[in-house]
């Protein structure tokens, strides 16, 4: 008498991608409005790198949110690759962070005061400035569970990379 042992696979990989492309989307605009509570309500500074990282979660959940809604086998293999592309370097800039937030510099400059900005410059060189961000990039404002912003953006980022390479293997592989 022979037995089979069956194979468990994790659910989220037999769900519809559209769905886990869904759920990425929706973990990124999650994110987002955390970061905007942080910056408006909590009062903390996002320095340039916490910018460009927001800009990276931007293009994931709008690349992610518009591949779950197409129907094309090529485009939503192409959105998985943009959406990977685009988390792989937002996780590149978070571990950039991070790495100066462990190894601080002696002198570290990541942008001017808000206030610093409108008086030594005009206001047309000051406005595209105010949002590149003005805290400092190796100080750590924020933790949960010992892990600073930039942690917790690495480790999203590299999940979501992650997720792109299991969705596009098992695309390419269907």
């Amino acid at each position: 008498m022979s037995t089979t042992i069956p194979t468990v696979r994790p659910s989220f990989l037999q769900r519809n991608p559209r769905q886990i492309l869904g759920l990425i989307a929706l973990v990124c605009i999650g994110m987002l409005a955390f970061g905007l509570y942080l910056q408006h309500v909590v009062g903390l500074e996002p320095c340039p790198m916490c910018i460009v990282q927001r800009y990276a979660l931007i293009a994931v959940a709008l690349v992610a949110g518009v591949t779950a809604f197409v129907r094309s086998r090529f485009w939503l293999l192409g959105g998985i690759v943009k959406m990977g592309v685009f988390a792989v370097f937002g996780a590149f800039v978070a571990a950039r962070q991070s790495w100066l937030q462990w190894n601080p510099p002696e002198i570290m400059s990541c942008g001017r005061d808000f206030f610093g900005m409108i008086e030594s410059f005009p206001l047309r060189r000051a406005i595209p400035m105010i949002f590149r961000g003005s805290g400092d990039c190796s100080v750590i404002d924020w933790t949960f569970l010992g892990l600073s912003i930039a942690n917790w953006s690495f480790l999203s980022f590299t999940a979501i990379a992650l997720a792109a390479v299991v969705l596009w293997v098992k695309r390419t592989r269907a």
